[in-house]
């Protein structure tokens, strides 16, 4: 008998990532193609559906090995119908339908989700939240976004738009406009583009010396890398904008933790690749403004799967979701 696979499909606007997996969430086959936004988005759900046959045809598998595709999608989802509302980074607006779509192309059972929340329940699943239950993932990459996780499972929410941590207000008057039509949001200070819109901000205002100053003067930009990098060499600018990243994201998953009270709070993305000289600071803040039992009781740990986690996490709904509900 020949060993039925998931595919898990992690819907990005700069490429879309594509997995096979066995049903122990390993990772058979990886590969991404470019999102093509064009035209509205109307080519993305034929694109994945023609990559999905064409690695078949290379593998020599037959579509009937698949139990079928999980795909996280930025933006709110209806679980229910499995439509995205207001993806406009891919183009669809208002309601996109793309659950039926994705069968229609494929043949195959379609789970959909968040994207944030298909990386919760990959590092949930294989990653750093490996045996929790009640964890909470916070992945600091261009924005912020998160997923919340209680006793095994995604919390949606009445709108199926919980987990929007990086919309928690940090700055309630004078803060920086966020893409939502919000000001002052934790995106706003925590994301890669929020740290660098701090740097520019304390370098413009004070007189600096240093590495990152250097780079700015010569330059006219710097990047998030570039500002852990200044700090890491003891850059006393860089060392300024961490503290104030450090301070207002420690609070926020603090407010989380005093809510939830998880097992563990996850930092994944790319600015959490900073390491300890990012979680350190965080875990200091973290543990002066929770609960005590809170602080005591939750760990903060840094992501383990890095990119694959959203492919990982979307298949871990095709298994949990798809094919449970089939058997009941």
């Amino acid at each position: 008998m020949v060993e039925k696979w998931l595919i898990g499909v992690d819907l990005g606007g700069t490429t879309i990532k594509i997995a096979f997996l066995s049903l122990y969430g390993e990772i058979l086959h990886k590969w991404e193609i470019p999102t093509d936004k064009s035209n509205e988005g109307k080519n993305i759900t034929t694109d994945i559906a023609k990559a999905i046959d064409l690695k078949l045809d290379e593998l020599g598998r037959s579509k009937s090995a698949i139990q079928g595709i999980g795909i996280g999608a930025p933006g709110p989802v209806n679980l229910a119908t499995g439509e995205i509302y207001e993806a406009v980074n891919l183009g669809w607006k208002d309601v996109y339908p793309l659950k039926d779509l994705l069968e229609l192309e494929t043949s195959l059972p379609v789970a959909v989700d968040n994207d944030a929340n298909c990386a919760a329940l990959g590092e949930m699943w294989k990653g750093a939240g490996n045996g929790a239950r009640d964890l909470v993932c916070v992945t600091l990459g261009t924005g912020v976004g998160g997923g919340v996780i209680a006793n095994g499972d995604i919390v949606h929410g009445k709108s199926g738009a919980a987990g929007e941590i990086g919309h928690i207000t940090s700055i309630a008057e004078g803060g920086a406009p966020c893409n939502c039509g919000k000001s002052g949001c934790l995106e706003t200070i925590a994301s890669a583009t929020g740290i660098v819109r701090l740097a520019i901000e304390e370098l413009s205002m004070h007189t600096h010396s240093g590495s990152l100053s250097e780079l700015y003067r010569r330059d006219g930009i710097v990047s998030a890398k570039d500002i852990f990098d200044a700090a890491k060499e003891g850059d006393a600018t860089a060392r300024i904008v961490i503290e104030k990243v450090a301070f207002h994201l420690g609070i926020a998953l603090a407010n989380i933790a005093n809510t939830l009270n998880p097992e563990k709070v996850v930092l994944g993305g790319g600015v959490s690749r900073a390491g300890a000289i990012l979680l350190d600071s965080v875990q200091e803040s973290f543990m002066k403004y929770s609960f005590p039992r809170v602080a005591n009781s939750t760990e903060i740990a840094l992501a383990t799967l890095g990119n694959d986690a959203g492919v990982i996490g979307a298949a871990w709904i095709v298994e949990n979701r798809v094919t449970k509900g089939n058997a009941e």
